[in-house]
């Protein structure tokens, strides 16, 4: 039995991508990366803009070293792709609510 076709998806002709990074890469440049990311992400949603991390290639330091290039100080931490695309499927959310029994616990997955 043949295997379905599933319908081709538009995509933009030329990802756009940016570079997170900090003056250096200590524990506090690792929080104001973070925040900064939040906000990124956050005005990126009110947009209607879709991002993916590409983390992978900031575990090498090779690959970090190479996305720093001759600016001095510049620590990558992070490169995101910016884009447009369709409505992803709904995350599961905690519950607010604590059931009888479960000490500790905050809520549970729906």
């Amino acid at each position: 039995m043949p295997a379905a076709r599933l319908p081709a998806l538009r995509f933009e002709r030329h990802a756009q991508v940016a570079l997170l990074w900090t003056s250096h890469d200590g524990r506090d440049d690792w929080l104001r990366a973070g925040q900064a990311l939040e906000r990124v992400l956050l005005t990126a949603t009110v947009h209607g803009v879709r991002t993916s991390m590409l983390h992978q290639a900031m575990e090498w330091p090779d690959l970090r070293e190479a996305m720093a290039g001759s600016r001095q100080r510049c620590s990558p931490q992070l490169l995101i792709r910016f884009g447009y695309g369709p409505d992803g499927a709904r995350t599961p959310r905690a519950s607010a609510n604590v059931e009888s029994g479960d000490q500790g616990v905050i809520g549970r997955a729906e």
